[in-house]
């Protein structure tokens, strides 16, 4: 074939879609941590020979562009000496990993003894070694007190197991469910390669590798197509970060420049602040990964994910700053630097998109315990996703999502099954519900977040929280509300009560301590007042908004027991009545 048949260039992009999807369901189905088989905290996708991207599924947005620079590496770090039946593992975050407990195991495609193709996951496991069980070290300063460092390495050569390298690492991490949850990824590896040799036995390698191309390029043309609709020009914005886990009080400020040069963009981090000598502090990887999610939630979501979509992105992050700390640094933390990375592109854009662009999202509180089960004398480890799901910002025309999580999950990870949390960790589930008037207020308000409380059912319980969102609630956009605040507190057997820090590591929680989580609400977008009535009504009836803030926020009076409305006449900004906001209501 010497021509791109347009047809065929669509049948490849599907395919390749295919066999990401049916690479994450075969991890999903496989594995056995909850942090994988019911959070779906993983990414699975394929890449061209040269580690160029030919499709993901991102069931873990923040995961999303992390395994195309680590197989670019990977190429370049074994040059020639890539062979069928290679099984690579990596994580090492100073060798463009961006998180150490997300471990990606890659796998070359051959096809007719030529590289032709790579098929690649990564997934958040639930041990990494280090200092602390789980992997979040809060107390960490540098990398060897958080974790094993993986760089490339082939733990299968020629298809023939490499026991000594396999031990070698698996005597270094704490939970035999890893080695489980990692047999379970090479699998899925295996599933995408066996997918693209049936392609290629189809349409052969050279009819593959023209449409590749031309899917690349027109990829390509659809994102500069939406890089022009907005206006050229230089946006700035930042946000900060609270506490690093070492330096209470300290505060950081990213600053981003987003400069629009008619079909591409270029994001600077040049001016944010250095990295901490804390647990605070990210990736290149993770760093860019977030600043190209947070981009994609502003075009077309029809737009292919393959090289041709990154192509008109340029991200520059400085090492040395906080989002690319330099080595040794302790870097675990550095995923959930996205929300406020966002944060600082929401407000930089917002000008030139209003449209498109959301009120912020509530930020990343999170809690991991470990210890022993009583009931089987046996160890576990457990990450409250439910707990930490927050609400989104809102945006014109549409309110936030509530209970979908930070903006690194985008929705993307899901809750905890409340049964299984309970067969899978000794604790008691009390309450988790939607978190009335949590929400920024608007004419869109933002996403509910939640509350949830549970029973610590194993003494000498290990607690490391991490996060923020405990200072600054995400912010409103247009006269919108502000979400509110994330909290932890503990209340233990003797009545006593804690707050821990925001970066906090408890040893020795007795059993018996009542867990209790507040995660905020998204931010709101748009006057309050211009919210229409008949949805405040509802809302109040649904327990959403209380009958108190209906009032005194958006000018709704509900008669509780009736619910009959009496409006307040909506004012504009100089105080007169704003006749287009009273017909609204």
């Amino acid at each position: 074939m010497s021509e791109v048949d347009p047809i065929l260039m669509s049948v490849f992009a599907r395919a390749f879609k295919a066999t990401t999807d049916e690479m994450s369901i075969s991890l999903q189905k496989t594995t056995r941590s909850p942090i994988l088989c019911e959070a779906k905290d993983f990414v699975t996708g394929v890449y061209d020979a040269r580690g160029n991207m030919l499709e993901q599924t991102e069931n873990l947005p923040i995961l999303s562009f992390s395994l195309g620079p680590v197989c670019k590496y990977i190429v370049d770090y074994f040059g020639d000496d890539i062979h069928p039946g290679d099984i690579i593992f990596h994580n090492d975050v100073f060798s463009m990993g961006n998180q150490n407990n997300d471990v990606a195991v890659y796998k070359p495609v051959f096809y007719q003894d030529r590289l032709v193709a790579w098929s690649a996951c990564k997934g958040h496991q639930a041990d990494i070694g280090g200092a602390v069980a789980g992997g979040y070290n809060p107390n960490a300063t540098e990398v060897w007190q958080e974790a094993l460092r993986i760089p490339p390495v082939k733990v299968y050569e020629k298809g023939k197991l490499r026991k000594d390298v396999w031990d070698l690492i698996f005597a270094n991490i704490r939970f035999d469910i890893v080695q489980q949850d990692m047999r379970a990824e090479i699998g899925s590896c295996i599933v995408g390669d066996r997918s693209m040799v049936r392609l290629l036995d189809k349409y052969g390698v050279e009819c593959f590798e023209m449409h590749k191309q031309a899917l690349f390029a027109a990829t390509r043309k659809m994102m500069e197509a939406e890089i022009a609709t907005i206006p050229n020009g230089v946006y700035r914005g930042e946000s900060t970060v609270y506490y690093d886990g070492k330096n209470v009080g300290k505060k950081y400020t990213i600053r981003v420049k987003i400069t629009v040069e008619d079909r591409r963009v270029i994001f600077d981090y040049s001016d944010t602040d250095a990295q901490s000598n804390a647990f605070v502090n990210g990736t290149y990887t993770s760093s860019a990964s977030a600043a190209t999610l947070t981009f994609l939630q502003m075009v077309n979501p029809d737009i292919p994910h393959n090289q041709g979509m990154v192509e008109p992105l340029e991200i520059i992050i400085p090492e040395g700053t906080i989002l690319n700390a330099a080595y040794p640094a302790a870097t675990t933390y550095g995923n959930h630097l996205c929300p406020p990375n966002a944060d600082a592109i929401a407000r930089a854009l917002a000008p030139a998109v209003p449209d498109r662009v959301t009120a912020g999202w509530n930020h990343l509180l999170c809690s991991l315990t470990t210890g022993i089960d009583p009931r089987k004398n046996d160890k576990y480890v457990d990450i409250c996703f439910m707990g930490l799901k927050g609400g989104s910002g809102a945006m014109r025309g549409c309110d936030g999502y509530d209970h979908i999580g930070m903006i690194d999950a985008s929705g993307g990870l899901l809750d905890q099954d409340y049964e299984m949390f309970e067969q899978q960790t000794p604790h008691r589930l009390i309450r988790h519900e939607y978190l009335c008037d949590s929400a920024g207020a608007g004419q869109w308000r933002g996403g509910l977040g939640v509350e949830t409380v549970f029973e610590i059912g194993a003494d000498d319980t290990q607690l490391v929280i991490f996060g923020d969102g405990d200072v600054e609630p995400a912010f409103g956009l247009h006269g919108g509300g502000i979400g509110s605040l994330n909290s932890i507190r503990l209340r233990y057997p003797d009545g006593k009560a804690h707050t821990p820090l925001s970066l906090d590591l408890l040893k020795g929680v007795p059993r018996g301590t009542i867990y209790h989580q507040l995660a905020g609400g998204g931010g709101g977008y748009g006057d309050p007042k211009k919210r229409r009535a008949d949805l405040v009504v509802e809302e109040v009836r649904n327990g959403i908004i209380s009958p108190q803030a209906a009032r005194s926020v958006y000018g709704v009076t509900v008669d509780e027991s009736s619910l009959a409305v009496e409006t307040a006449v909506p004012t504009s900004l100089n105080g007169k009545p704003d006749s287009k906001a009273t017909e609204e209501a």
